[in-house]
């Protein structure tokens, strides 16, 4: 799939000042990540000799031997079309460096020198190394000139994504660290070679230290760690190596077993975000020596890193109760302000025994609870009418008086009748007339109801029927405030199932349950045999889908192509290709024809990354056109 490449951190098994040993062990690894596809596999510092060597960095013979193994190892990536970054003690007119080796096909492309020595604590570096330097030089090396210094990029002709930046163990841990400046130089990976031995606790704070750096630079971080072999005189180490991508960990390693980590990073998904977010403004790239390679991308099948196909929902129960909470206490503080700016004390909420609107009503609930206000003031209108099944309607009912709302029940059918008559409308004609008649009298009920005791239409519509156009035009698609307007429907969900998992009433729990078990339709075709007839889900296609392409086309402004691959391998084995390909075309058509609908939508707090307001996240033009889109997906 494009847009990838394959990296890894790995901790050879190493025996202290016996560079022979180390590089045999390094070079076994090499040989696995090449059997592996890895494209960027990265080492400890100073891994070649061993971290803990002490006073023998000062010996000649363990400085030469180490420079001979850097040389014998760049020679054998010769043919793996694989960068590998070795750590190694390095001299240079009079002075010993620390330094990160970085090798390609049979070249060493460049050391990178520790930026910042560390001499506190257990740390002892500054007798015996000297602090790098930023601009860089040219050295010889193997009767090759090459680049050695601190500000120094690797950049990929056949991946143009990717460009490499390197820095050392302490220098993530400083104030200002490296990456920071490499990463605003055009860096989407960073690097890091590193021996931090394990004290109680330093386990977690070095994991967020790079899950953080990943997603402050909007970068991909890989850290390889020292582990088993360090001389355990004073320290242990235990190989915590790390994979991150921007805030996010692909891959962490077990402590203490010297285990290889690998994942798939998207570099597409860095260069999006990078141009979305106008406070990253890239500089620095003037004072950069740029050191180029030709890699071609390798194939890959299925990715080393999870697809979720329900990205707007936690897969974690604990964090998806908190998402849920999180959710309706941001749904509830909207709505509290709207209703208290406006001085309103009256809601209008049409409940129709489905979903989003048992959602809507609950959101209204518990922000009158948060203002002190009686139940009793928000109205829970139901409108039944051809389409309305008696499991809905009960369901309406018993939702409206186990919440302790006031209920009012107005049929519409003979409404709708005489406005079909007016219009010339034959009622034996099921069309989008005959459907959108019965929308549009619902809303003008609820308006006009609220207008009665000066009170507010609450919305019920979600953000992926707005994406769909799954609404009527001047009718469900309007109200006075929409609390679900960014809330997909895989979330809603999610919410509804965790308002009946924590309520202390068992009937309201009951009924819950019964709307989440009910197929989602919109009931406006007449019922088959008392059953819904008319299901959503089977017109439109299936919303877990469609969230799915949702979430990928607005958070990173994939390729329809790309999205279509990651879709096959979250819903492998749920969904064939041919019924993914399907719905992603579908989706596209509706998502742009449909973009007049969201361009007028009502006030609804934002809760996620991804939201569809014309006034903040979705700036689109209604007659823009698809094609382009459903090209690449011919």
């Amino acid at each position: 799939m494009e847009g990838y490449i394959r990296v890894s951190a790995a901790t050879p098994k190493i025996q202290v000042a016996d560079v022979e040993y180390n590089k045999g062990e390094i070079l076994r690894l090499m040989q696995e990540a090449h059997k592996d596809g890895t494209e960027l596999l990265v080492f400890p510092e100073l891994c070649l000799t061993g971290y803990t060597c002490e006073d023998l960095f000062l010996q000649t013979a363990l400085l030469e031997e180490a420079r001979k193994a850097l040389l014998f190892l760049a020679e054998q990536t010769r043919g793996l079309g694989m960068l590998v970054l070795v750590g190694l003690p390095f001299e240079w007119e009079g002075a010993l460096y620390n330094v990160a080796g970085v090798l390609y096909e049979g070249k060493v492309l460049g050391l990178v020198p520790k930026m910042h020595i560390p001499n506190y604590s257990e740390f002892y570096e500054g007798r015996h190394f000297t602090r790098g330097f930023d601009k860089a030089v040219r050295v010889e090396l193997g009767g090759e000139k090459v680049w050695f210094g601190g500000k120094i990029l690797f950049r990929c002709n056949g991946i143009p994504d990717f460009t490499l930046g390197v820095e050392i163990c302490e220098d993530l841990w400083v104030v200002c660290p490296p990456s920071t400046f490499h990463a605003l130089a055009g860096a989407t990976v960073i690097a890091n070679l590193s021996a931090s031995d394990e004290t109680t606790g330093k386990d977690t704070y070095r994991s967020s230290l790079v899950s953080g750096q990943s997603a402050r630079l909007l970068c991909a971080y890989v850290y390889a760690d020292a582990g088993e072999g360090e001389s355990s005189t004073d320290l242990v180490f235990s190989a915590h190596n790390m994979i991150a991508e921007n805030g996010t960990m692909l891959a962490q390693s077990e402590r203490f077993q010297n285990q290889a980590v690998t994942a798939d990073v998207d570099l597409e998904r860095l260069r999006s975000e990078r141009r979305r977010i106008s406070t990253f403004v890239p500089e620095g790239r003037e004072n950069y020596e740029s050191v180029s390679f030709d890699m071609p991308p390798k194939q890959k099948g299925l990715l080393k890193r999870y697809i979720d196909p329900a990205p707007f929902v936690p897969n974690n129960k604990e964090d998806r109760d908190k998402r849920c909470e999180e959710i309706l206490s941001i749904q509830s503080m909207g709505l509290k302000k709207r209703l208290a700016h406006t001085n309103c004390k009256y809601a209008v909420v049409g409940i129709s025994g489905g979903l989003d609107s048992t959602l809507a009503l609950l959101v209204t609930v518990r922000t009158f609870d948060m203002l002190g206000l009686d139940r009793k003031q928000i109205q829970a209108v139901t409108m039944p009418c051809f389409g309305t099944t008696d499991r809905t309607y009960q369901n309406a009912l018993l939702l409206a008086k186990k919440l302790g709302t006031e209920l009012l029940e107005i049929p519409i059918q003979k409404a709708v009748l005489r406005h079909f008559e007016d219009i010339g409308q034959s009622p034996e004609l099921h069309d989008v007339t005959y459907e959108n008649g019965q929308a549009r009298e619902r809303t003008q009920v609820l308006m006009d109801v609220a207008n009665r005791r000066n009170g507010m239409v609450i919305g019920t519509g979600d953000m992926s029927e707005l994406a769909l156009g799954w609404a009527t035009y001047n009718g469900d698609h309007m109200s006075m405030y929409g609390v679900n307007a960014s809330v997909p429907k895989t979330l809603v969900r999610h919410l509804v199932k965790y308002y009946a998992d924590t309520c202390s009433d068992k009937e309201l729990s009951s009924v819950l349950l019964d709307v989440l078990d009910t197929p989602v339709s919109p009931e406006l075709l007449p019922p088959k045999e008392g059953e819904i007839s008319q299901k959503t889900e089977d017109i439109v296609g299936p919303y877990e889908l469609h969230d799915f392409f949702l979430y990928y086309i607005l958070r990173f402004g994939y390729r329809p192509m790309k999205i279509y691959g990651l879709a096959r391998q979250a819903f492998v084995g749920i969904y064939e290709k041919e019924e993914i390909l399907k719905w992603l075309k579908c989706f596209y058509k509706r998502f742009f024809s449909q973009q007049f609908k969201r361009s007028c939508l009502p006030d609804g707090p934002k809760v996620g990354s991804v939201a569809v307001s014309p006034r903040g996240d979705l700036r689109m033009p209604s007659d823009a056109c698809a094609g382009l889109w459903l090209q690449e997906l011919l």
